[in-house]
Formats: structure tokens, sequence, C-alpha cells
């Protein structure tokens, strides 16, 4: 089990980079869910990064884990696979950044899942990181709100406020996950077992993809692959009250990515609630870290 990194900025640092990738991934995400639909989007990027993960899998002689190790993969796997296609979803029905803004919400839930299920103590830093980040939040939301909502818009913010509930699960089964097994092999799992766990739908809603579509696709699966590597490794370096506001720090990125590809304007209260954001997320960096609670696989499931 990998030990608590001395300091924290250092798995602070490359929970950001991981956070920064896979926001852009979310951009190519929405791309493809627009033209293939969310479900679609989903299961050929997770069998896509299957097949290469599997390759890195073997090439670095990862050892097979254990069954009860497996159960951990396939229950978070299973987790991820329902926010994932809710999440994506909602990305059809919503920019980026306001669809970002709205799932904020997981990253406080989870601070105190941490602290009923892996044994952390909440510090002042967290806290004030956390009401920080949700006062950046509000401050971007009440700027890009206008209250005019469509029936499709109010579905699409039904679907990213539950797919956040289910997120704030994930990042303690994260947390949990990469205190017992190594990035690649949580990497290689994941994309496996939530590409099986959606194959058993694809009856109803698989559909071929066309060769237009193969550079997003494999993007979207390096992406993905690439920024679940740098946060397994910081998740197992660093206590989830000191990360889980760097999940804040989406927000930058998807106004970013949203204002490029998506010709989403950033504005005043897009700016100020970044910095906001960002002085939260600062703060969280640094806090000293406490011992980690012990986990053994079958507490994990």
């Amino acid at each position: 089990m990998a030990q608590l990194h001395p300091r924290p900025f250092v798995p602070f640092m490359v929970a950001c980079a991981g956070i920064g990738t896979f926001s852009l991934m979310d951009a190519a995400m929405k791309d493809l869910a627009l033209s293939l639909g969310a479900y679609n989007a989903v299961m050929w990027r997770n069998s896509l990064g299957a097949l290469l993960m599997g390759v890195l899998f073997v090439a670095t002689r990862q050892k097979w884990p254990e069954a009860n190790l497996l159960k951990i993969h396939l229950w978070r796997s299973i987790v991820v696979s329902v926010m994932a296609v809710s999440f994506f979803w909602s990305l059809t029905k919503l920019p980026l950044a306001e669809a970002i803004g709205l799932s904020f919400i997981a990253p406080v839930i989870a601070l105190y899942l941490a602290a009923v299920m892996l044994g952390e103590t909440i510090g002042r830093e967290a806290i004030w990181a956390s009401l920080a980040g949700l006062g950046g939040v509000a401050i971007i939301m009440a700027g890009r709100l206008s209250g005019d909502y469509d029936e499709g818009h109010i579905w699409g913010a039904a679907a990213v406020l539950f797919s956040a509930v289910v997120f704030a699960y994930n990042l303690i089964l994260a947390r949990r996950q990469a205190q017992i097994a190594g990035p690649i092999e949580i990497a290689f799992f994941q994309n496996l077992f939530v590409a099986v766990t959606l194959s058993f739908a694809a009856p109803w809603f698989l559909e071929p993809f066309s060769v237009t579509h193969s550079p997003m696709i494999v993007g979207a699966a390096l992406l993905a692959i690439i920024s679940l590597l740098l946060l397994s490794w910081a998740y197992a370096r660093a206590e989830a009250q000191v990360l889980i506001p760097v999940e804040y720090t989406a927000f930058v990125w998807a106004a970013l990515f949203g204002w490029l590809f998506f010709s989403e304007p950033v504005t005043v209260p897009v700016l100020a609630g970044t910095a906001l954001i960002v002085s939260g997320s600062l703060v969280a960096a640094r806090a000293k870290p406490a011992s980690a609670a012990a986990v053994t696989p079958a507490e994990a499931v």
C-alpha cells in the first residue's frame, strides 16, 4: 500500500493535471455524445481504453489481482458506468461549464463521506477550501443561469445532480482503491469492467461509429487513461480531503474548453468565481497529512 507523500503539494499538483486532462476528455465526450449518444460514446471510449490498457497491463507484467480486489474494481466500475452515462447525457442538454458547475455538489458530499467511510479527520483547511469552492461556483452560476429553462434543460440539470451524488461516492472508492492497487491495474480494470457492464445494454442501444468519429474516440480514450493514471497515483499518496477540493478546478478548464470548442463566453462572474475556486484549492494543498485509515479489500466493497 502506498504511503502518504510527505509534501501534499506534490500529489495535489498531479491531481490538478489529472483534472485538466479529464476536463479536456469531457469536451471530447460532449462532441461524441452529441453525435453518437451518451451510451455509445462511453461504451466505445471504454472499449478502446480497455484494449490500450490491456496491452500496457501485459507489457509491464502486472500481477493479476486476487478475487477480493477484483470485486473492488468491478464495484467501482459499476458505479462509474452509472455516473458516466448520466453525466455525459447531461452534456447533450447543458453547456459544458454549467454542467460542471452543477456537479460541484459532489466534492462537498465526498468531503464528509471521507470522514464517515475512511475515518479521516476533517481539517479546518479542507472546510474553508470547500466553502471557498462553493462560493466560487455560486458566483459563476449566478452569472450564467438566466432562469429560462426548457424541459430538456431541466432533465439535464437533474441528470447532473444525480451523477454528482454518485460521483461523491466514487471519489471515496477512488481513495480506497488507490490504497491497495496500482494506477495501471486500476485503469485497465476500470475501462474493462465499465465496458462489460455497459455491454448488457448493447442489444438495445449500441450502434457502430463511422471513420470520422475514430480520432475523437481515440483521443477521448487516451485522455481518460492519462487522467485516471494521474489521479490514481495522487489518491494513493494524499488524503481524500486534500485532493477533493481539486475537483473545483475543473470549472476553470470547462470555461476554457467551452469557450474554445463550443463558443461559450467567459464572463466577469466566471473569472471572479474561478479566482475563488483556485484560492480554496491552494488552501487545501497546504493541509498537513494525517495518518491514513487502513483499508482492506473486504471493507472497500
